[in-house]
């Protein structure tokens, strides 16, 4: 029986890795929704809580870059799991245990903040370049099949037995998981597979070195703050990310929201209907990876213009389907507009969220956690302002059923996409620019 490479098996597990992440994001919005709703807490007040995770999240970005490059991914990943399943089972259901909800939810946002930097670590240092991009997008994928598992079944499980068994259940895939990585991932024996192809469409990016831990032996490198931190290519990924997540979680957040008050429907009643714009972002997540790894591998177009290419065409029509958004009065025309701008986000994510391992492969968990903390921010502003404006519409609408009430909810993240894109356009490049 042929072996599976070990490559594969590692990117499996961040697939599943994501996808539990994401159930539980999602599953709190709905469990939490659903109990703020019946005890008659404010959208301003709603959107403190659904926000705190970001501010955890933020925090722990660059230091979850920093150990995972210290001490190695492996180890940090299966810590902040084992973490955030912990505290996610201790979460209390009551939404008027506002200090306790508060606290729980900003623990659970630290200790996931350290996944993502941690993944990149690991990939950058499993990954030839060659299968970079799809291996990363098929990773990264698991959020939106998580989201879209989430939304499929968590209402119904909410209304049957409640907010508290959404979140033990959360809980228990968080610590299947931890088991499955102890037992099945693996420290590389080098930073990267040696295979690689040509200079400028794909070109083998790091030195090969023996790894300890997942963390690269012998005296560390210094790490470049300064360089990253002035470096135009670097900002243009920061604020691709930052605009990604602005919209991702606006709409992950307040989708429910959306659907209930603003459109007066029944998330139970919606049936499959409503994991669509997720399922929608799984499917197109991976298309991107494939499409960019052909395009760089068969010599089509270089690694910068692949980059580019995608990240445009994901962030334009996202943007025009953002505009569209809040016109559609029906099931459909929602479910079909944010399935649209969710879709094409993910495409998008073949651009700017591969392009941390083309400039600066040593220092990808490094700068995907700068480039996270930007998008972590964005949570905390996206959702909380959302809130606000929710409320003030409500102030002057009398309820938030109107379309005027959403316009600006989803104009914000349709500007920011258009503008996002053009930096991409201007600054971003495919060529290692950090040795």
């Amino acid at each position: 029986m042929t072996r599976v490479p070990t490559r594969y098996v590692i990117v499996l597990l961040t697939f599943i890795c994501t996808c539990v992440c994401y159930v539980e994001r999602v599953g709190f919005s709905i469990a939490y929704t659903a109990a703020a709703d019946t005890a008659g807490i404010n959208q301003s007040s709603k959107g403190i809580i659904l926000s705190t995770f970001y501010y955890g999240y933020a925090c722990s970005q660059v230091p979850g870059g920093w150990a995972s490059q210290r001490i190695g991914g492996k180890r940090v990943l299966l810590f902040s799991f084992m973490l955030w399943s912990l505290i996610c089972a201790l979460v209390p259901p009551d939404p008027s245990q506002v200090k306790l909800l508060i606290l729980a939810r900003l623990l659970v946002g630290v200790a996931q903040g350290f996944i993502f930097p941690s993944i990149h670590t690991v990939l950058a240092q499993w990954v030839p370049p060659h299968e970079r991009s799809r291996s990363v997008s098929l990773t990264m994928s698991g959020m939106y099949l998580g989201a879209a598992a989430g939304m499929l079944f968590l209402p119904s499980l909410v209304k049957l037995q409640g907010p508290r068994l959404v979140f033990l259940s959360e809980a228990a895939m968080g610590s299947m998981w931890s088991l499955l990585w102890l037992k099945f991932a693996s420290n590389p024996l080098r930073s990267e597979p040696p295979k690689a192809t040509a200079a400028g469409f794909g070109q083998s990016l790091l030195p090969i070195k023996k790894m300890v831990n997942g963390g690269v032996s012998g005296h560390a490198t210094k790490i470049p703050w300064k360089r990253i931190s002035l470096s135009l290519p670097i900002w243009a990924i920061v604020v691709n990310n930052f605009t990604f997540h602005y919209a991702l979680y606006v709409l992950m957040n307040w989708l429910p929201t959306y659907f209930e008050q603003g459109l007066q429907l029944s998330l139970q009643e919606m049936g499959s209907s409503k994991m669509l714009p997720y399922l929608n972002m799984f499917l197109f997540s991976n298309i991107g990876g494939v499409v960019a790894d052909h395009l760089i591998t068969k010599r089509i177009l270089s690694v910068t213009r692949t980059r580019k290419f995608l990240n445009t065409i994901g962030f334009i029509v996202a943007a025009c389907a953002l505009v569209a958004l809040p016109m559609f009065r029906t099931s459909f025309g929602a479910v079909f507009c944010s399935s649209i701008t969710l879709g094409f986000l993910a495409l998008g994510r073949a651009g700017f969220a591969v392009n941390h391992m083309d400039v600066a492969p040593r220092y990808a968990g490094i700068v995907m956690g700068v480039s996270n903390t930007a998008g972590t921010l964005a949570g905390i502003v996206g959702v909380g302002l959302t809130g606000h404006l929710l409320e003030s519409a409500k102030s002057a609408h009398s309820d938030i059923s109107s379309p005027e009430a959403w316009r600006s909810v989803f104009y914000i993240p349709g500007y920011l996409c258009i503008f996002s894109s053009l930096m991409f356009l201007l600054f971003s490049t495919g060529e290692r620019i950090f040795e």
